[in-house]
């Protein structure tokens, strides 16, 4: 463990690990949709460079191991996405873990549960919290749970980012469910999340922090301008294309006790799935007025004047760079590190 006096000088030495947009050819549109453009990575840098801080950028790679091996760093601010397989988001925590080098952000054991959908609303469930009901397609020619009811929405399992949310996403009957789930099998290559949708608004949650230091920002809707279906999905085109489809309002405008209940279930939600430092969640509220969690995303991207995340921020007065330090800072206090002036 890094000691106060071995801290280099001026500052720390940061490592950002990412994966970044490498505008591959493809007829799935969204194929890097949860990949970080350098834009995104340099605004990191350049928040850290803020706080003194030598930082190194770490792409994740095959040469990862070889790159920390040559140059050494004293924390990892972690934003990468993997690259294969279900696990993927949890490789470079667990390679961290494995070296004994401090990072940002859950580790592999959250990252790999959170980024199963289905999962992580089973064991979300098991505690008494409202989720759509829901079933997975493991297959083609799984047959649908006949008590489940129309409208659904189709999601892949394991992806983040709205990556395999269309605007035909969302169906009302059997033959179109046929064809969304064969054509997103065909695309994603893995099981769908087939869940029952929730008619009403959406929110986002952002939360930063750990113990009693966990802070919870005010939720935010996503209040719909205009849509490309009739059920208002926030969808990956809507999200590539914002600022046409919805305006974000933070605080939401809801009533006191909704707003204290989906903040509160966003608390014990970031608790029970071991999260740390930071993490975005998703709700729905119903026209009947039940908070439904939809999912939760402990990796969030921090892509400024565009990610939810530093949206939320900024709606309650934290602006970027001091984001990034708080981010840093929350993770330097769980090592044990002498955290940094912001």
């Amino acid at each position: 463990m890094i000691l106060k006096k071995d801290i280099p000088c001026p500052g720390y030495r940061v490592g950002i690990t990412y994966n970044v947009k490498r505008g591959v050819q493809s007829e799935v549109e969204d194929i890097e949709a949860e990949y970080d453009s350098m834009e995104t990575i340099y605004s990191i840098k350049k928040a850290l460079e803020k706080l003194n801080c030598t930082v190194e950028l770490m792409e994740a790679e095959k040469s990862l191991l070889d790159c920390l091996a040559k140059t050494k760093v004293d924390i990892v601010f972690n934003i990468a996405e993997g690259r294969n397989g279900r696990g993927r988001e949890a490789h470079i925590p667990a390679i961290m873990n494995f070296l004994g080098i401090p990072f940002t952000g859950s580790d592999e054991t959250t990252l790999a549960i959170a980024l199963d959908k289905n999962l992580t609303k089973q064991i979300v469930a098991s505690y008494g919290i409202k989720t759509p009901r829901s079933q997975v397609i493991q297959k083609r020619g799984d047959k649908l749970d006949h008590t489940m009811k129309f409208p659904l929405i189709i999601k892949p399992n394991s992806e983040g980012s709205s990556k395999g949310i269309s605007e035909l996403s969302v169906v009302s009957g059997l033959a179109q469910l046929e064809d969304t789930i064969e054509n997103n099998m065909s695309k994603y290559q893995q099981p769908m999340l087939i869940e029952e949708f929730i008619e009403g608004r959406e929110f986002t949650v952002g939360i930063i922090g750990n113990d009693d230091e966990t802070v919870v920002f005010p939720p935010m809707e996503i209040k719909f301008k205009s849509s490309l279906d009739s059920y208002k999905i926030y969808s990956y085109q809507v999200k590539k294309n914002y600022q046409q489809y919805v305006e974000y309002v933070c605080p939401a405008e809801l009533d006191p006790s909704l707003n204290r209940k989906m903040t509160s279930i966003a608390r014990r939600i970031y608790s029970i799935l071991g999260c740390k430092d930071f993490a975005r969640l998703d709700f729905r509220l119903s026209n009947d007025g039940e908070v439904y969690f939809i999912e939760i995303n402990p990796l969030p991207g921090l892509a400024p004047g565009y990610s939810d995340y530093p949206m939320i921020a900024q709606f309650t007065g934290i602006e970027y760079d001091r984001l990034i330090g708080m981010i840093l800072n929350s993770a330097l206090k769980r090592y044990s590190l002498p955290t940094i002036s912001i």
